[in-house]
């Protein structure tokens, strides 16, 4: 018996609306700081200087939504179909995507507590994880591919999946330390695509 399968269309409208609301609670939870009763710009000054923590918890987590969305984007440029199977990790990674606004709060308030440093990482990590798994889902059943892709595409695409779950594994160690800073990890991500990529053009030349 044949697998009922959805144009991938429909999943990308979902997942592109998730991470729209995600990015927004993020500036509705940093408007919920008030600066405060200010009568001189000094003051004002010294009120946002003061906001510095929830400023760089906003920061940090809109770029890991932008990255997941880009990742999520690249992902299904190679899948043409989804599955009732794919479906349902899809979903169970948006459950992680909304968590992230909340992981920020905190993470803002409670930067001093190792467990507290630890929930931002412990949210994204799954995310990533999950679409890891969705994509070797798909190698499982090349039914989902877009046709005609080509082999060097679908290891080059493995390769990255398995770097960002390595990378956000590392983020989860080192967070309880370092707290935010553990997103540094992912700074090394461009050295690793240096990498695939010079292995990719020995292996096409």
């Amino acid at each position: 018996m044949s697998r009922p399968l959805i144009e991938s269309g429909r999943m990308d409208a979902l997942i592109d609306g998730i991470f729209a609301i995600a990015s927004t609670l993020l500036v509705l939870e940093l408007t919920s700081h008030a600066i405060g009763n200010v009568t001189t710009s000094g003051e004002f000054l010294a009120g946002l200087l003061g906001m510095g923590d929830q400023f760089i918890s906003f920061l940090v987590s809109f770029l890991l939504l932008c990255l997941l969305w880009m990742a999520h984007v690249r992902l299904f440029t190679y899948i043409a179909y989804i599955d009732g199977n794919l479906m349902r990790i899809n979903v169970l990674q948006l459950l992680f995507i909304v968590l992230i606004p909340f992981s920020t709060v905190v993470d803002t308030d409670y930067a001093d507590i190792w467990l507290g440093r630890l929930v931002m990482p412990s949210t994204v990590f799954p995310a990533i994880l999950l679409s890891w798994l969705g994509w070797c889902y798909v190698l499982r059943h090349r039914s989902l591919l877009v046709p005609d892709v080509a082999e060097a595409d679908i290891a080059d695409m493995s390769r990255a999946s398995l770097i960002a779950v390595l990378l956000s594994a590392l983020t989860v160690a080192l967070a309880p330390f370092i707290g935010s800073w553990a997103f540094l990890a992912f700074a090394l991500r461009p050295v690793f695509d240096a990498i695939r990529e010079r292995r990719r053009a020995t292996t096409t030349a």
